[in-house]
């Protein structure tokens, strides 16, 4: 029966002692090895007892068959030199946990794949049980390999995200080559990403990074440049053509105010409610005006679209616009060219379009647009770096996207730093593995 249970419940460096049924659960009785006894859980050395047996405690262990089942010790306290009174370690269990490895990579394993509330339901533990379970499944993956873990790192992606209402963010460091999470944290500014650079990579890693993507914040190509002196800063072509984005709704709503108060004013003023009266009506002029001023506020959706996916209504409203002369048109116009930029055949033809564009945005007498031009003009060897290179930050978008919806999916999260191991765990390349997967060291069947 020892060898049976120990086998079943991949146990190492365990006895069994006893097994019993306690209503609808299994209760297997177990203590360590004597060369795994009283010993540290965070540095792992042999210690002095602190004080006498404490009562016996249970941890969750895998289910056998349609019962729970639960693993009786009754652990003692030692006395670290270095790290103080501690509960000893023992062999079946994670630190400060209530639960066997083989468990904890299981519920890590289902939580990568599913809702924390079907993870709960099928392993039949608290939902909030499983933010932990997946922190301290994480915390062991990440020291077995340390700061291993970012040799090649060669092209970086960095962005900041929104997690929760109130502008809490968090920051991602994306690795383009591998297309996964490499590290995030809690916080955005200098201090959270010097975490990152200073802290987590040695002085050779930040030494081999050789492109790094982000959007125009000066503060993280400050720091780029500050800790990793050889990599490439690139401007992220989605974050340029948002600027110019946002202007040309910017003007789009100028615009819409000019005419609705013009058509405002073409139209003679009622002398009293109900149905205008013979004289009332609005005339012509102002009935275009009016319609003028409805166009534009409708043009929202095509404006922001590109050339090529305008469906034929949308066309109309453009041509509308053109035919009348609008300033709308004008900037919609340089949009479609900023974003030419970046379908160039080569580096140089890019720079040709781009220094045109620069030259027709700076004279094109809108106020929106010249403020976008400074902008580009200011990042102008950035854009031209991420066509040369042929990168940009649509990997860090795409796991910024999984982000979203995780957080949906956990309909929001208590603990900042559970929802960091859960995302590491679903976006990096450190998966949980099944416990029947996993090379360990158990008894052999009889």
């Amino acid at each position: 029966m020892n060898k049976i249970l120990r086998f079943i419940l991949a146990l190492a460096e365990t006895v069994v002692n006893s097994a019993r049924i306690e209503g609808d659960s299994i209760v297997v009785g177990v203590r360590p090895y004597k060369s795994r006894r009283r010993r540290c859980p965070l540095c792992g050395c042999v210690c002095g007892v602190h004080d006498g047996r404490s009562t016996p405690r249970r941890w969750r262990t895998l289910d056998i068959g349609a019962s729970k089942c639960y693993l009786e010790y009754a652990p003692v306290r030692v006395r670290c030199p270095k790290h103080g009174v501690h509960v000893e370690s023992v062999p079946w269990a994670r630190p400060k946990s209530r639960f066997t490895r083989p468990f904890e990579d299981w519920v890590a394993w289902m939580a990568v794949y599913c809702t924390m509330s079907a993870v709960a339901e099928a392993c039949r533990v608290e939902w909030h049980s499983v933010g932990g379970i997946c922190k301290r499944v994480f915390d062991d993956l990440q020291q077995a390999t340390g700061s291993a873990r970012f040799d090649g790192v060669r092209r970086i992606g960095i962005d900041e995200t929104s997690y929760k209402r109130g502008h809490k963010y968090l920051t991602v460091v994306v690795d383009h080559d591998r297309g996964c999470l490499i590290w995030a944290a809690e916080g955005w500014g200098k201090e959270v990403l010097r975490r990152f650079l200073r802290d987590e990579l040695t002085r050779e890693q930040r030494l081999s990074i050789e492109v790094v993507t982000a959007d125009g914040c000066r503060w993280i190509k400050t720091l780029v440049k500050r800790w990793c002196p050889r990599a490439e800063w690139v401007m992220d072509p989605f974050h340029v053509v948002s600027w110019m984005n946002d202007a040309l709704d910017s003007v789009r709503c100028e615009e819409w105010q000019v005419a609705k108060k013009a058509a405002r004013a073409a139209t003679p003023r009622r002398k009293g409610p109900g149905r205008p009266a013979a004289g009332d009506e609005a005339p012509q002029a102002a009935k275009r005006l009016a319609d003028e001023a409805k166009a534009i506020k409708g043009s929202r959706f095509a404006l922001v679209k590109g050339r090529e996916n305008l469906t034929e209504r949308q066309k109309a409203k453009l041509d509308q616009l053109k035919s009348a002369g609008s300033r709308l048109f004008r900037a919609w116009e340089l949009k479609e060219d900023l974003r030419a930029v970046y379908r160039a055949k080569d580096a140089a033809e890019a720079e040709a379009l781009l220094d045109d564009w620069l030259h027709r945005a700076a004279y094109c007498k809108i106020p929106k647009v010249v403020e976008v031009e400074k902008k580009v003009r200011r990042r102008r060897d950035d854009i031209l770096r991420s066509i040369s290179l042929n990168i940009s930050n649509a990997r860090v978008e795409s796991i910024n996207n999984k982000i979203k919806v995780t957080v949906k999916m956990g309909y929001g999260f208590r603990n900042t730093d559970n929802l960091v191991a859960l995302l590491m765990l679903r976006c990096s390349d450190t998966k949980p593995q099944l416990p029947w997967k996993q090379k360990t060291k158990t008894v052999k069947a009889a």
